[in-house]
């Protein structure tokens, strides 16, 4: 049986307990790890963001923009952090904030702003579950009261049903307020549903707490649909003349690109029609103390363009699934705090000002990229930034 990692009952956070992992890496792997265990935040603030804690994963940050957001949250002009190890990126991305600058800035908007969790009902066949679901959707209002007990930000803004043979699938859908909320969903769900199993009148209720139809950390149809997280739009008119000085490109030709890469997203049944909305965001999570893994859901886009009779061009993402926060989770560590306060976003009362400045990044990053395709211009780029040098 291999060795356990050592482990503190007293403090598992302590410079003891530290150390003593250290010391157990060294003597199985000869390595000690001097760069991971060089670190400016305090451990004793870690507990609920990572066990069995050794150092820090330290990602190279860089600063983009400006980027100028004409939003209903962010007004201004914002310096972008972004932690990356990929050449080109913050570059690519200052290209694209330039360009939208000048033509006046980004304009943003949210849409919708909900969390799911979906759990799934058994019933003996499907009659039982029809006669389940009519009563369900008739006590909502007392099914939100129970749920709420649980959270002091959370609200039950409404439940989608799903019929398939004797089961009934169900999203449960939330505001959370400036947290991410997948935890607080959970426990407000399951409170839910041990109400519903003690006060429905007929037989009796059968659940699994997630029935795999909030797809958490997956991408899907149903949340691209539906909106999971915030769902926010950035938009902009481009001048044809002001592309072509730019990006060294017609707008007709950027719009020719973009109809077959149009083609060639619904050939691969890809997530987004877009170029690389992953990227930008992926650097901003990691910079801003966000769950990485919500990359999965967040990456999803629409993207939507089209050439005006004047020769201008519109173009426009549109994040369906963007799963942010500016309070809880990793917001509140050293680094990622300061990441938030550089953008104005740490804190409550903020997630939508960042919701709109990811949007607007992302924005800016399919112009560039896009255009940088177009004009020959992306392995040059790469050549020039993207690679190490002895």
């Amino acid at each position: 049986m291999a060795d356990s990692i050592p482990r503190s009952r007293d403090d598992n956070y302590s410079a003891e307990a530290i150390d003593a992992r250290h010391e157990f890496l060294k003597e199985r792997t000869g390595e000690s790890v001097e760069h991971i265990r060089a670190y400016s935040l305090d451990p004793a603030v870690l507990p609920g963001n990572v066990e069995n804690f050794i150092g820090v994963a330290q990602v190279p940050m860089g600063l983009a923009g400006p980027l100028r957001v004409n939003g209903e949250h962010a007004q201004g002009d914002f310096y972008v952090p972004m932690a990356t190890t990929e050449g080109t990126l913050v570059a690519s991305y200052s290209r694209g904030m330039k360009l939208c600058r000048a033509a006046g800035g980004v304009t943003t908007t949210v849409i919708d702003d909900r969390m799911q969790r979906a759990p799934v009902f058994s019933f003996d066949n499907a009659r039982e579950a029809r006669d389940f679901r009519e009563w369900l959707l008739a006590n909502v209002e007392q099914i939100a009261a129970a749920a709420e007990t649980t959270t002091s930000s959370g609200k039950l803004l409404d439940i989608q049903t799903f019929p398939v043979s004797k089961l009934l699938y169900t999203r449960f859908n939330y505001s959370t307020g400036d947290a991410a909320g997948q935890n607080m969903t959970g426990k407000a769900t399951f409170a839910a549903c041990a109400w519903i199993k003690q006060n429905y009148p007929g037989p009796e209720v059968r659940f699994l707490l997630e029935g795999q139809f909030a797809t958490d950390k997956k991408t899907s149809v149903v949340n691209m649909l539906h909106t999971r997280g915030k769902r926010v739009v950035a938009e902009i008119t481009l001048p044809a003349a002001l592309v072509e000085e730019q990006m060294h490109v017609s707008t007709d030709k950027l719009f020719n690109a973009r109809m077959r890469g149009q083609l060639g997203s619904i050939m691969s049944v890809t997530n987004n029609n877009g170029n690389h909305s992953a990227n930008g965001l992926t650097a901003m999570f990691i910079a801003t103390g966000q769950d990485v893994a919500n990359i999965a859901e967040a990456s999803a886009m629409y993207g939507f363009s089209e050439l005006l009779p004047n020769g201008d061009f519109y173009a426009s993402v549109t994040l369906p699934a963007l799963i942010i926060a500016t309070y809880g989770g990793g917001t509140g560590l050293a680094t990622q705090r300061e990441s938030l306060e550089l953008l104005g976003c740490y804190g409550k009362g903020k997630v939508r000002k960042l919701a709109e400045i990811m949007a607007a990044t992302v924005l800016a990053g399919e112009l560039s990229l896009g255009a940088a395709v177009v004009a020959d211009e992306w392995v040059q780029a790469h050549d020039d930034l993207g690679r190490n040098r002895p």
